[in-house]
């Protein structure tokens, strides 16, 4: 038996309406476009089960190196369904969320792109102050802010 294991978590993928103003929201956040491409052709229908598809990508890559968001935006086939306004309790895949080094500081930043919190920025014990928003397309994405290790 072959002891395969995992070797690390590659990304994580988000459908858009708009991949410029996905790629400018996530760049204020602090990730950076590493590339970008246009992925179409019988082998990609093939991986996905979508069959004939054209797909606009970015990668955006966090400071560290270490992980990486997949930005797509679907030309064809179109969207079928829309996920944007689950509440934080809905089944499945969700949110990402960030570790920030001023939370006021990004949220403050983000409005400007249209950004709205959720809720409110919570503080929880001495550890951490939280709060998720609501960006570029909608998509939730959740913000944290450690505290005491600065």
């Amino acid at each position: 038996m072959a002891n395969n294991k995992l070797l690390r978590m590659d990304n994580v993928g988000i459908v858009v309406e708009s991949l410029d103003k996905a790629i400018s929201f996530f760049s204020e956040i602090g990730l950076k476009l590493e590339g970008r491409a246009t992925i179409e052709g019988e082998w990609a229908g093939r991986v996905t089960g979508l069959g004939n598809q054209h797909v606009e990508v970015a990668m955006m890559v966090t400071p560290d190196g270490h992980s990486r968001l997949e930005l797509s935006q679907f030309h064809t086939p179109p969207i079928i369904s829309d996920h944007r306004t689950a509440p934080v309790n809905a089944l499945g895949y969700l949110r990402v969320m960030f570790t920030v080094e001023d939370i006021d500081e990004l949220v403050s930043r983000l409005s400007e792109h249209g950004a709205q919190v959720v809720g409110e920025v919570v503080q929880y014990e001495n550890a951490y102050r939280l709060c998720y928003i609501r960006g570029a397309d909608g998509l939730l994405i959740g913000l944290a802010e450690q505290l005491g290790n600065k």
